[in-house]
This record gives structure tokens, sequence and C-alpha cells, in this order.
């Protein structure tokens, strides 16, 4: 059985996961976008951790919601499929985001 790479592997996701995901992506475009505002507007060091703060911990939480998304639906699958390997793929991604 050929192996799809994974720029070519896709998730379907429900219409109202795929909102709420693209919500929350918004919401941190927009922090992003204020914290860009506030360091042009030379604003004071520690606002623009504090805000910095908030879009770690935003983007922190997508990733919370999205994981637990993918191991539900992708991991489960595949696991039930025999394809063992996605544990080894989850692993990775456990380390990328810990760090």
């Amino acid at each position: 059985m050929e192996e799809l790479c994974s720029c070519c592997r896709q998730t379907e996701r429900s219409a109202e996961e795929r909102k709420k995901l693209l919500n929350r992506l918004n919401r941190i475009e927009g922090q992003i976008r204020g914290i860009k505002g506030m360091v042009e507007k030379d604003a004071y060091c520690g606002d623009i951790l504090m805000q910095s703060a908030a879009v770690n911990a935003a983007v922190n939480s997508f990733n919370r919601e999205l994981l637990a998304a993918h191991m539900h639906r992708c991991v489960v699958r595949d696991i039930r499929d025999g394809k063992d390997e996605v544990v080894d793929e989850l692993v990775g991604i456990l380390q990328k985001l810990m760090k």
C-alpha cells in the first residue's frame, strides 16, 4: 500500500468545527495585528509583552482543541486500521508542541 505524503493528507471537518477553528484563528490574527500596531506606536514594552502572552495562550488553546480532535478522529481511525505508525507521528507532534 502506498503511503501518502503528509502534504497530501486531509481531515474532513464539520462546518461547525471548521467555523470554530477559523474564528479562533481570526481572533489570534487580530491580536497579532494589535501587537504590531503597539510596536509601531512605540507602546510600553510591558504592555506589548502582556499582549504577546495573551496570543501565546490563545495559540495554545487552539492547539489543544485541534490536538484533541486529531486524537479522537485521525489517530483512533488509523490505529483501528492497523496504522500503528500514527503513534510515532503523534509523539513527534507532542514533542514539537511542548518545546
